[in-house]
C-alpha cells in the first residue's frame, strides 16, 4: 500500500546540548544500556535465521544498539533514525563501514514521521533502545501504532527502556537512588560540568506527560494488537520488552 501521509505531530528532542556530545557517558551513568543494547542484538541474531531480515530502529543514538545489530547478522539491512545532530554525526563515524556498504541508512529524523513516510507491513522488525521513554505519552501512542502498522505480519517490536515501577513510591526510591549514583560517578569523572543537563533531561523522563509506567505500558501494546508480549529483562526500571504483530494482522 502508498505510504502514508506526514504527520505534523512532532516530538521535542531532548538531546541538545553538552550530553547530545558525550552520549557514550550512559555507558557509566545506566551499565544496564549496554546490557540491553547487546541482548536486543543477540536475539535479533539467532531470529529468523533462515531469511534475511530489514529493520528499523528508533533513536539510534550515537549507534550503541545499531553496531549491536549490524555485528549480530551480515544478512540484516537497517534503517536508523535520531533527531539529535550531534549524535547522528558520531554514529555515521562509529558506523561508516556498514553505511558505505548499503547494510545501514541513517537519517536525521523524527522518529513518527520516519514511520509514517514508511508502506504498510514493510519492516521485519523496529529496534530501540532508551529512546522510547523519552517520547511524551500522545506521540509515543502515535509511535508505536505507526510501529505496529509498519510491521510485516509476524513482525516484531523489541525496546530496551525505562519502564517505570507501577509502586509510585518504590519507584521514586530507584530514581533517588539514581540520582545519588550520578553525583558520585561524575565526581569520580570528574565531569560535574555535565551532571545539571542529566538530572534536567531525567525530570523530563519523570514528567507526568512523559513517565512510561510497565504495567501500563506493556497493556498499551495489547491494546493496539500485539501479541505475545514478553519481559526477558527486568532490573529496577531497565527492562526488554518484545512484542509481536499476529500473522493474521
Amino acid at each position: 500500500m502508498k505510504a502514508r501521509l506526514m504527520s505534523e505531530t512532532f516530538q521535542e528532542n531532548l538531546f541538545t546540548g553538552p550530553i547530545s556530545g558525550e552520549y557514550d557517558l550512559l555507558r557509566l551513568m545506566c551499565p544496564n544500556a549496554a546490557t540491553l543494547a547487546r541482548r536486543i542484538g543477540e536475539f535479533i541474531g539467532a531470529w529468523r535465521p533462515e531469511r534475511p531480515l530489514d529493520g528499523f530502529e528508533i533513536g539510534c543514538g550515537t549507534g550503541i544498539c545499531t553496531l549491536g545489530l549490524l555485528a549480530a547478522r551480515s544478512d540484516l539491512k537497517l534503517t536508523a533514525v535520531d533527531s539529535a545532530p550531534q549524535m547522528l554525526d558520531q554514529a555515521r563515524v562509529n558506523l561508516a563501514n556498514d553505511i558505505k556498504t548499503g547494510r545501514l541508512v541513517l537519517f536525521g529524523e523524527d522518529a513518527l514521521r520516519a514511520l509514517q513516510s514508511m508502506p504498510d507491513a514493510s519492516v521485519d522488525f523496529v529496534a530501540s533502545n532508551y529512546a522510547i521513554h523519552n517520547f511524551d505519552e500522545d506521540y509515543r501512542a502515535q509511535t508505536l501504532k505507526e510501529v505496529y502498522r509498519a510491521l510485516r505480519p509476524g513482525g516484531m517490536l523489541i525496546n530496551g527502556d525505562r519502564y517505570a515501577n507501577d509502586d509510585r513510591d518504590a519507584h521514586l526510591a530507584d530514581t533517588q537512588n539514581i540520582v545519588r549514583g550520578w553525583f558520585k560517578l561524575f565526581r569520580q569523572i570528574d565531569r560535574l560540568d555535565l551532571l545539571e543537563d542529566w538530572v534536567v533531561h531525567l525530570i523530563s523522563d519523570e514528567s507526568p506527560r512523559n513517565i512510561m509506567y510497565y504495567a501500563p505500558s506493556l497493556e498499551q501494546l495489547r491494546q493496539i494488537g500485539f501479541s505475545d508480549i514478553s519481559v526477558d529483562f527486568r532490573e529496577g526500571v531497565d527492562t526488554l520488552v518484545r512484542a509481536t504483530k499476529p500473522f493474521d494482522a
